[in-house]
């Protein structure tokens, strides 16, 4: 099968970063399922593992964790899925990625494609669905339902791919009220259509902007970019007794002391903890992804695509990786089997 790799890590623009080469068909185990690959979007972690993990000539590195597709085979003891079915997963970090014609995911990471999507479509969702929901209902435990009196929600980088969806989720199935960050006309705009009621700048001290928007404090912070240039700010803005849940890598250490007086919460959310250590509650996953594909049917999600980069060939996957690693990407950026 044509798949699209690399072995040493390279910049970007380097036609060496990612290139075509013939992979061997993947092998599938007992509760597998083998995915012809229609659509991928591309996420900040492929562009922070093609910097970090070597390969080898004769074992090239395949990247991609997102991914929509059609079942091919299913394991001798797979149950959730048949040859036919369409679907859509994030996949492992562990393991080959979907940036191939065929993938061997496990079931258990693996959801029902929403009717109504496109592949295409659909491919945007996966990763961030998945890194939202848990972050919003597992970390941060923030309840679900229209019960008044949720308290509110601060989204620090609400335009990328986590955070718009994030503000959908947190519209459509609570009654928090939903504050997202962006600095750019365009980038405070795409936040406002994923549902928010207010959009603030995070280039300004969070504290002064929550203020300057009548909100005095925050019960519940979601910070997905630079997390460390905001700690200060984000400790500020936190009621006591309050949460914050990251997903990035900060370059500073936090000052974890910071969180006492208040008695605040700091927890990590991390997509792909239930796949790498394949904990007892791994399925939850295919759980939740089937419900986002429900929710997206109903009409009360949308997909978070925002720019197709056409085929997917070496030369365009260089290219969405380089827009991803200029911080300046809004949605999700996917590209299709030709």
């Amino acid at each position: 099968m044509k798949a699209i790799g690399y072995v040493d890590s390279l910049p970007a623009d380097d036609a060496r970063a990612l290139f075509t080469f013939e992979a061997p068909e993947p092998a599938i185990g007992p509760r597998d399922l083998l995915v012809r690959v229609k659509a991928v979007s591309v996420n900040p972690v492929d562009t922070k593992v093609r910097m970090r993990r070597q390969g080898k000539p004769e074992a090239p590195v395949i990247l991609g964790w997102d991914a929509a597709g059609i079942v091919e085979k299913v394991g001798p003891e797979a149950s959730l899925f048949k040859p036919g079915d369409e679907v859509f997963y994030a996949g492992d970090i562990t393991r080959p990625g979907s940036n191939a014609e065929l993938q061997a995911v496990d079931e258990r990471i693996v959801g029902h494609k929403p009717k109504s999507l496109s592949f295409a479509e659909a491919a945007a969702l996966p990763l961030t669905s998945i890194t939202a929901w848990e972050a919003l209902f597992d970390r941060l435990a923030v309840p679900v339902g229209k019960a008044p009196g949720a308290g509110s929600l601060l989204i620090v980088g609400a335009a990328g791919g986590v955070g718009s969806i994030a503000v959908q989720l947190a519209r459509r199935l609570t009654s928090l009220t939903v504050i997202g960050t962006a600095s750019r006309t365009e980038t405070q705009d795409w936040v406002r259509q994923a549902g928010a009621h207010h959009v603030i700048d995070h280039r300004q001290p969070l504290s002064e902007e929550l203020k300057r928007i009548g909100i005095g404090e925050v019960d519940y912070v979601f910070s997905l970019t630079n997390t460390d240039d905001h700690w200060a700010e984000i400790v500020a803005a936190l009621r006591p007794q309050g949460r914050i849940c990251a997903i990035d890598d900060p370059a500073k250490p936090l000052d974890i002391m910071a969180l006492k007086g208040k008695s605040l919460a700091f927890l990590w959310e991390m997509m792909f903890t239930r796949s790498m250590f394949r904990t007892p509650d791994m399925e939850a996953q295919h759980r939740l992804l089937d419900e986002v594909a429900e929710l997206v049917d109903a009409g009360l999600l949308t997909t978070t695509l925002r720019e197709r980069f056409g085929p997917l060939t070496a030369d365009n996957l260089r290219a969405a990786h380089a827009l991803i690693e200029s911080g300046r990407a809004i949605g999700k950026i996917v590209l299709e089997q030709p």
